[in-house]
């Protein structure tokens, strides 16, 4: 038997999530701890919004009750409201955005992005990619920028959207809509256990642990904290 339940739902899934606190969409360092290995192979990428886990991520970015993007180790997975400020105190060591900036901390590019996100802006990728001037011959690194912010919980999937051509037909890949954690969740509750990082990993630590027996609490350290 595996670390996890075996789920066949959306709602299923949810659930687990509010459990554990959070949960990687894909394998990592923990065998048996993710949406992948904990659910029917044959219907990822096929498309039904009712089987298939790879729809199920839309739906919940969409939703708004659970937060997605690339929060571990820049590799997608979903984080419960009820935990998120725990990991955005981890993840951001007590800086906003701004002052992580002005400290010298984090990359030009990820200001050039970040700096559209003001008033609860939500913005598909590749309209943050044409308005911060990435592509071409301007900035490049736009995707490791985007996920690094995720990474950090600064940024957050809201949902997919497609591009439409002249005939207001969807065509192409999905993309994601970001926006703040802030804007989802609000500003007052994301930023509400800024303080003692380890007290934060020591609270997200005793909620899984509490909830799936056998993991590896080293392991777990490392995937929350990366």
């Amino acid at each position: 038997m595996g670390l996890l339940p075996e789920i066949s739902t959306k709602n299923e899934l949810c659930g687990l999530i509010e459990e554990i606190g959070f949960l990687p969409l894909f394998r990592n360092d923990i065998p048996g701890f993710s949406v992948y290995e904990i659910t029917k192979r044959e219907y990822w990428f096929e498309g039904d919004p009712e089987k298939d886990p790879w729809e199920w991520r839309e739906q919940i970015a969409a939703e708004g009750a659970i937060a997605y993007g690339k929060f571990f180790g820049k590799k997608a997975g979903f984080i419960s409201k009820g935990l998120f400020p725990a990991f955005a105190n981890i993840k951001r060591a007590g800086y906003d955005f701004d002052s992580l900036y002005e400290e010298g901390l984090a990359a030009r590019k990820s200001y050039v992005i970040m700096k559209f996100f003001e008033n609860g802006r939500i913005l598909p990728s590749y309209e943050i990619r044409r308005l911060a001037g990435f592509g071409g011959s301007g900035e490049k690194g736009f995707e490791g920028a985007l996920a690094a912010l995720q990474s950090q919980t600064y940024l957050t999937v809201r949902g997919f959207v497609y591009r439409r051509n002249m005939r207001g037909e969807p065509y192409g890949w999905s993309a994601a809509l970001y926006s703040t954690p802030e804007a989802l969740f609000g500003y007052d509750y994301v930023r509400s256990e800024y303080g003692s990082a380890e007290r934060s990993i020591e609270k997200v630590l005793e909620r899984c642990m509490k909830s799936v027996k056998g993991l590896p609490e080293g392991k777990v350290r490392k995937l929350i904290t990366r």
